[in-house]
Formats: C-alpha cells, sequence, structure tokens
C-alpha cells in the first residue's frame, strides 16, 4: 500500500509495480500433500517425456513426420511442466508469493505458448493421420519430413507472435489499486481485470486466445475425425477399419485429455468455486505432459518395439563387455 499512496501523491498516472502477489489455494486444509502430488506429477512428466525423446532421437526408425511431431509434442510438455511446476512449488510450498513484474509476464509467456502449443500439436498430428487415412498413396508425398518441421516452425512462430501480443498489451497497463492475482501462477485474464486505466485491448485479447488455442483447434479436430469417420465407413471389411482406427486411438486419447478438462472447467467456471477453478486448471496443466508420454509408450506400437529393441542392445553391450574384461 505504501507503493501505491507514494505514487498517489506524486500523481502518477501510470503505474507500474514493482511485483506481482500469486494468491490461489487460500483457504485449502492440507494443501501442503497437493503440492507434493504436484511434485510427483511433475518428475514423471520429465522422466517420461525426455524417454520418448531419448527414443526417437536414438532410434533411426522414427525420424518419420509423425514422429518429429510427437518429438515435439514431448519437448513442448517438458518445457511447459519446467515453467509452471518448479515455479508453483517455489511460490506455495516455500511462501514466495511476491514475483517481480518482468518475472511474472515472462512466466506468463512460456506458461501461455506451451499450453497453445500442445494444442496446436495435437492439431498437428490430427491433420497426419487425417491424411494417412484419407489419402495413403499420397502420404508420403504429402507429408514429408521437411514440411512437417516448415509446419511446426510456422506453429511455434504464431503462437509465440500471438502471446507475444497479449503480454505486450499487459505493459500497457496501469495497476494503481491491487497486485494481488488470485490464481496459480501470472495468469493473464486476473491480471489485465487489476488495471486502473483501459484494459479493452486486454480484454479483446483474452477473448481471442481462447478462440485462438481451444475452440478452433477442436473444430479441425472434430471436423477431421467426421472426415476419417466417413472415409472408414467406405472400407469394406471390419478389420481393415479397426486397423486404421487403431492407428487413431492414442492421438483420440490426448484429445480427450487435453480438451475435456478445459472445456467442462471453462463451461463451469461462474458456478463453481475460486478454489476449485484453480484446482481444476492446474491439473489440466500438469496431467496432459505427464499422460502423453505414457499414452504413446503403451498405445504405439513403434515406440514399444524402439524401447524392446534399445534395451536389448544396451543388454548385449553389457555382456560383451563383462566377457572382454574377463578375457
Amino acid at each position: 500500500m505504501e507503493f501505491f499512496n507514494s505514487a498517489l501523491e506524486k500523481n502518477i498516472t501510470f503505474v507500474r509495480p514493482a511485483y506481482f502477489k500469486i494468491s490461489g489455494f487460500i483457504g485449502i486444509s492440507n494443501i501442503k500433500y497437493y503440492y507434493v502430488f504436484l511434485f510427483f506429477v511433475y518428475v514423471i512428466a520429465l522422466l517420461g517425456n525426455t524417454v520418448v525423446m531419448a527414443v526417437i532421437i536414438l532410434d533411426h526408425n522414427l525420424r518419420t513426420p509423425k514422429y518429429v511431431a510427437v518429438f515435439n509434442l514431448a519437448f513442448v510438455d517438458l518445457l511447459g511442466s519446467s515453467a509452471l511446476v518448479p515455479k508453483v512449488l517455489d511460490i506455495f510450498l516455500f511462501n514466495h508469493h511476491f514475483i517481480p513484474y518482468n518475472n511474472c509476464l515472462v512466466m506468463l509467456f512460456f506458461c501461455y505458448t506451451c499450453l497453445s502449443m500442445q494444442s496446436f500439436n495435437l492439431v498437428i498430428l490430427c491433420y497426419d493421420r487425417l491424411v494417412a487415412i484419407t489419402y495413403p498413396l499420397h502420404y508420403q508425398m504429402k507429408i514429408t519430413n521437411r514440411f512437417m518441421l516448415n509446419l511446426i516452425a510456422s506453429v511455434w512462430v504464431f503462437v509465440s507472435v500471438v502471446v507475444l501480443i497479449a503480454v505486450g498489451l499487459l505493459t500497457r497497463l496501469s495497476f494503481c489499486r491491487s497486485v494481488v492475482v488470485n490464481s496459480y501462477f501470472c495468469d493473464h485474464g486476473q491480471i489485465y481485470r487489476l488495471a486502473c486505466n483501459d484494459n479493452t485491448p486486454s480484454f479483446i485479447i483474452s477473448i481471442l486466445l481462447p478462440i485462438l488455442i481451444l475452440w478452433l483447434p477442436l473444430i479441425f479436430i472434430v471436423s477431421s475425425y467426421l472426415y476419417i469417420g466417413f472415409a472408414l465407413a467406405k472400407i469394406v471389411t471390419m478389420q481393415e477399419r479397426l486397423k486404421a482406427l487403431k492407428t487413431c486411438t492414442a492421438h483420440l486419447a490426448l484429445v480427450a485429455i487435453y480438451f475435456l478438462p478445459i472445456l467442462i472447467t471453462f463451461t463451469l467456471m461462474v458456478n463453481i468455486h475460486p478454489n476449485v477453478r484453480i484446482i481444476n486448471l492446474s491439473l489440466t496443466s500438469i496431467f496432459p505432459p505427464m499422460l502423453n508420454p505414457i499414452i504413446y509408450v503403451l498405445q504405439t506400437q513403434e515406440i514399444k518395439e524402439s524401447l524392446c529393441k534399445l534395451f536389448k542392445i544396451r543388454g548385449i553391450s553389457k555382456i560383451t563387455v563383462k566377457k572382454s574384461s574377463q578375457y
């Protein structure tokens, strides 16, 4: 309050605070157990995504467009988890609730960029399945490694620019009343509402962001699977239909894990307690990065075969080293 009072006494109309105070998870009993749970989820996500990335790098048979996209998904999950969970634990578990202004905006940028990239990665993987099933003879011509890398790079640039615009508009806001952010991280919606000058541009961005990173990708994915369904209906034998559909099961599971909790939370946001909203959103942010690698290891035959092959090669090399040392 001293900071704001001194600003008002000097008749400063534009106030950029030195810090924000993150104040989520207030009044929840035994909340420290939830923080421990977040830590274990983060460790699993860290290990799982690292394993998936390592397998794709080490196995030359996985150097295909599909697994270029899977590698990018694992990288985004790793980056997003590392940008969010350690900071959340530092804020709430160690009571470092005050975060410097610039650090808060940096955190916001990385969290929103990774959240958006998760959504667009699902779109990229959906497009890969769409072409593979509906145009199997043209797949290798249309979907190449170069095309996939260019597509992923374009999405990274697009998402980064959109989030940078959102962050840039926040720097035009004056915070002369409060710096308390009622969320578990530096949340765009919670921050711009604290402004005491015109926040209309940030309000417009807050409407456009969910449309760009949630609704449009979801519409594309649903439309693509409807088209895939019509294409599979034309296949004569049930066995061939199931074989084609099996290649989509891992992706469909990822889509459900990512979109369903977010859509439920946003639909019921007005009717649920703020703490319930914060916990739901935090779970939505950390669960997909943990479950994505597990699903791909369990559901994808190529990944399982690659893991078995890599472990077998490592086992053989250890036996060879032991035998050579005996002689």
